[in-house]
């Protein structure tokens, strides 16, 4: 509780100040409805819709900032850890709120009058919550039942305002992965979604489209390399609005073909061709840091993280250490 009330707000003004000069107008119009709904003691559920690079995470970080500089108090959470890694202060849903592993229509999460995060709650003028969409709707649902029930005790007419009259940001894309449900069909998915959810009717959307990070190439080439490519996988195979190739069937998730420059064709060895062309000269740059920085693999499955990255520690110069934690319980 004391990092979330403990903080100087003169450095959070300045961080505020050079993060503001940078908003679009994207950003600036959510900026001054999210700020002017928690100055005004309204409450009230957005969501900040956009996909990877169109400044969500930096439109959080500008609110959170300026609320913390007059001394407010912000609850930066994500679905997952990386994201929340991403936040400053930032923790995972589950562990800031204590959500149940498992959850109903029926469930509260794990906050109780009188203790250290009940009474945090009851100064929190924002929640943001990010890449929202990946959860369960429940879990939302279950930490809006458990805020109204906890606000209560400063006004009793909180119990009927959503999450109890504080002001909360989602975040996500809805393009990306929705909540996982092992066995479940596409139905119970969707179903499982938070715009299904009766919160979703009162949340108020602010569309980002602008994509930022289109213009990090260093030459005109690079960077109309990564917008054909965001362009594909964004907007064309994102939005569904590519060519399927099986088209009559109705039954299986549609089969899109992938242009031949956006693949590598692997020969002998799949991992050694992907390696070889995400990190050229490996054993020359391995304790290079800005060249692992800015390069990454992203895989499906748990088992082919484990395949690249003991073929990478293979080709690696030096002896390869293994260290144990012990764990004290």
């Amino acid at each position: 509780m004391s990092d979330e009330l403990s903080y100087n707000k003169e450095h959070e003004h300045d961080e505020h100040d050079k993060l503001y000069k940078s908003l679009n107008k994207e950003q600036l119009h959510a900026y001054a409805s999210i700020i002017d709904t928690v100055e005004n003691g309204k409450g009230g559920i957005f969501f900040v819709y956009g996909s990877g690079g169109c400044g969500k995470t930096f439109l959080y970080n500008t609110l959170y900032c300026k609320l913390r500089s007059v001394g407010r108090v912000v609850l930066p959470v994500a679905t997952s850890g990386i994201a929340a890694l991403l936040l400053p202060g930032g923790r995972t849903t589950h562990s800031r709120f204590h959500i149940p592993l498992k959850v109903d229509e029926y469930s509260v999460v794990g906050i109780k009058h009188g203790t250290e995060l009940g009474e945090l709650l009851k100064q929190t003028s924002l929640i943001i919550w990010d890449e929202a969409p990946m959860q369960h709707r429940h879990a939302a649902e279950s930490v809006d039942r458990s805020l109204r029930d906890i606000m209560t005790s400063l006004d009793p007419e909180r119990a009927s305002l959503p999450f109890g009259g504080i002001t909360i940001i989602f975040g996500g894309d809805f393009r990306k992965i929705l909540p996982v449900i092992p066995k479940a069909l596409r139905a119970q998915v969707v179903s499982a979604s938070l715009n299904i959810s009766k919160i979703w009717d009162r949340c108020r959307v602010f569309l980002l489209e602008k994509n930022l990070r289109l213009s990090s190439g260093k030459t005109e080439q690079e960077k109309h390399e990564i917008a054909e490519f965001s362009k594909w996988v964004v907007l064309d195979v994102g939005n569904g609005t590519l060519p399927n190739v099986h088209p009559d069937d109705m039954i299986s998730d549609p089969e899109v073909v992938i242009p031949d420059k956006f693949l590598i064709r692997a020969r002998e060895n799949p991992l050694k061709d992907v390696v070889d062309v995400v990190y050229p000269d490996l054993a020359k740059n391995i304790e290079n840091a800005d060249y692992l920085r800015e390069r990454s693999i992203l895989t499906p499955t748990n088992a082919i993280v484990g395949d690249i990255n003991s073929y990478i520690l293979d080709q690696a110069p030096g002896k390869e250490h293994s260290y144990l934690v012990k764990i004290p319980w």
